[in-house]
């Protein structure tokens, strides 16, 4: 990919090239890293020798047609080939391509606990142990760890807390916002199993007894006109939206990404169905990207 090819994509896009190298000790969380990424539409590999960044930065850059949000994974595993990561990034820098280098550390402790609640040996260590092998990695990445742009000491954070500071750190704009999954149902085929809510609107009069409406369908206006305007039913909408708001608040800070709100009637045909429009345009004005579903419209 040519320099003129990079910026017509960045003009494209909006964003300028740029890629993302993450490397680190083994168990600092190389890998859960990568996956926040991955998470806010990055195209991450892993495990590459440093000489093919540039190669597969521009096959990516051409097969999605934007030469940003590209990151790889890379660390002693990949042999005598890492040596050359210092001399990569140099190269990567002074042919005008953004290279951030994120490098990940912890403290000897925290390794050790970590390398052995997983039960798997240092790959480092050979036949001498843990403490060793993490002595020769620390050693033998000191020079990328002085020339990172970015170090994290992840000692003291889980994985979503080292996911929400990778967000911080490289996120943009709605990349902090859950997604709602919407789903209308019909409680008489099963609550949805990856429901997070369930809300129950069988307190409404059910259309299916209105003669006019029972072949009708809860996103037909009719039908949803009839539901909407039943007493409590505004009522209903607007407390259950301000209940969810706080709930999602707290899934943003805990970088749970997409929650999954079910409003369920009889059959799924006529209330919930309009419920659940309703509640997705709410949610939609405050700004929340939404997915309205009905899994059971349609089986009656």
């Amino acid at each position: 990919m040519s320099d003129a090819e990079a910026q017509q994509a960045s003009d494209q896009s909006g964003v300028s090239p740029e890629i993302v190298i993450i490397t680190g000790l083994a168990g600092a969380g190389r890998e859960t890293a990568a996956h926040a990424l991955e998470d806010m539409g990055w195209y991450v590999v892993y495990n590459i020798a440093p000489q093919l960044i540039r190669t597969l930065f521009d096959l990516q850059s051409q097969a999605v047609g934007r030469a940003n949000r590209f990151a790889v994974v890379t660390d002693p595993r990949s042999g005598p080939f890492f040596n050359d990561l210092p001399e990569v990034i140099q190269d990567l820098r002074e042919q005008e391509v953004r290279t951030r280098l994120v490098f990940l550390s912890a403290d000897q402790n925290t390794l050790v606990r970590r390398f052995d609640s997983v039960r798997r040996p240092h790959p480092l260590q050979g036949e001498e142990g843990v403490l060793e092998g993490i002595r020769r990695e620390r050693e033998q990445l000191a020079p990328l760890r002085r020339m990172a742009d970015i170090v994290i000491d992840t000692s003291p954070l889980n994985v979503h807390q080292l996911s929400m500071r990778m967000r911080k750190e490289f996120g943009e704009g709605d990349d902090h916002t859950v997604t709602v999954n919407v789903l209308s149902f019909g409680f008489k085929y099963g609550i949805p199993i990856e429901s997070d809510y369930v809300a129950d609107v069988r307190f409404l009069p059910n259309p299916y007894w209105v003669p006019e409406l029972r072949d009708k369908r809860g996103i037909d206006k009719e039908v949803a006109d009839y539901v909407l305007e039943q007493a409590n039913a505004q009522e209903f909408i607007a407390r259950y939206v301000d209940m969810l708001i706080p709930v999602l608040r707290g899934y943003r800070e805990e970088n749970k990404q997409f929650a999954a709100v079910a409003i369920g009637c009889t059959g799924g045909k006529h209330r919930s169905v309009a419920v659940a429009e309703t509640v997705g345009d709410e949610l939609r004005k405050l700004g929340y990207p939404v997915r309205v579903r009905h899994r059971d419209l349609g089986r009656e």
